[in-house]
């Protein structure tokens, strides 16, 4: 069978009459609020992402874990905050990332955080840079539950790789995918899903041919080429590719770039789910990464009274009404091709 449609299946066993009706009514609030302009939600978050540690290994020069810059508090997420907030949202939960910025595995607890949300039967999904995938590790991260891994790799050699994968190996890459491979095979197991996502920059664009040839070779499930997200895109194209199909954004006449989204004022994002920092802070998406929109923090509040909350409702409406004018959704690619 299909790889990607065993995944789909394995998705779909996780819904039931309840989740589903959840769905529906956050579709019909979404259109609701986007006719009328004002927000409206009487559901409630059909995914999250939820951090499980700002720490990281490799130092990207475009991610703010790689760069030690946040400003906010970093750490560990750990079990009781974790379990309080799947046991408030658990019911309507379909879709979990366990992942926002650092690498998950470095947090010990992190497969626990796993067999909890599959005792639930949520779908999980991660994102890891492979460099942990000892075969004990990778023997329990198979065993574990997990519907979803995806795996950073830049890069076919490690020149390449390192380039942006500052302190990596990619053979390490390499190798932590095949152990992972080899317990599926070995347990008989379909899961989790195994994806290398390749982010596409201006070093490494020549390599999607021999990607493409490596991740058959090796035998992964799918492979997931994807545009980067640039910080100072508006005066260095240092990163950004040269075939423009494989860009954010686009060169102006002055030499200047700016984003190809053309930022129309909605975002099913704020109404699908949130962010969850790994203390509990409720920020609006993955594009908020130093956690300067926030909305509450469900280490002292419910998740319910964050998600109906005054605030969250006043920057969804923010986004219906001048979506150009937030900070953070200046790059993003919400809203491209879906929604329109």
């Amino acid at each position: 069978m299909n790889k990607n449609l065993t995944d789909g299946i394995n998705f779909l066993s996780k819904l039931n009459n309840k989740r589903i009706w959840n769905y529906v009514k956050l579709m019909a609030s979404y259109y609701i609020s986007k006719t009328t302009g004002k927000a409206f939600v009487n559901a409630k978050p059909t995914s999250l992402e939820i951090e499980p540690t700002t720490s990281c290994n490799l130092r990207c020069p475009q991610c703010p874990s790689g760069l030690r810059e946040f400003t906010r508090n970093t750490g560990m997420l750990d079990l009781p905050l974790y379990k309080k907030i799947i046991d408030e949202t658990h019911q309507e939960l379909v879709w979990l990332i366990l992942y926002f910025q650092g690498e998950p595995f470095l947090n010990k607890q992190f497969l626990e955080f796993v067999k909890y949300a599959a005792q639930k039967n949520i779908y999980t999904a991660t994102s890891s840079n492979a460099h942990y995938f000892t075969d004990d590790m990778a023997k329990a991260t198979v065993e574990s539950g997990l519907d979803r891994l995806i795996i950073s790799i830049d890069g076919t050699t490690q020149d390449t790789y390192s380039k942006y994968r500052i302190g990596g190996n990619v053979e390490k890459v390499i190798e932590g995918t095949e152990r992972l491979l080899y317990w599926k095979k070995k347990l008989n197991r379909k899961t989790p899903h195994i994806i290398w996502q390749f982010i596409v920059f201006k070093h490494n664009e020549q390599q999607l041919p021999e990607i493409k040839k490596l991740a058959k070779q090796v035998g992964v499930d799918e492979l997931g080429i994807k545009t980067a997200q640039i910080y100072d895109y508006q005066t260095s194209d240092n990163f950004i590719p040269e075939n423009k199909d494989l860009s954010r954004y686009e060169k102006l006449p002055d030499g200047l770039y700016q984003i190809k989204n053309k930022l129309l004022n909605q975002c099913w994002r704020m109404w699908r789910g949130s962010v969850i920092t790994w203390d509990g802070l409720v920020v609006p998406c993955c594009f908020d990464k130093d956690a300067t929109h926030r909305f509450g923090d469900v280490s002292t509040q419910t998740f319910s009274e964050v998600w109906h909350s005054d605030k969250y409702n006043n920057f969804r409406n923010a986004i219906l009404k001048s979506r150009k004018e937030i900070d953070i959704c200046t790059n993003c690619t919400e809203g491209t091709k879906v929604w329109n």
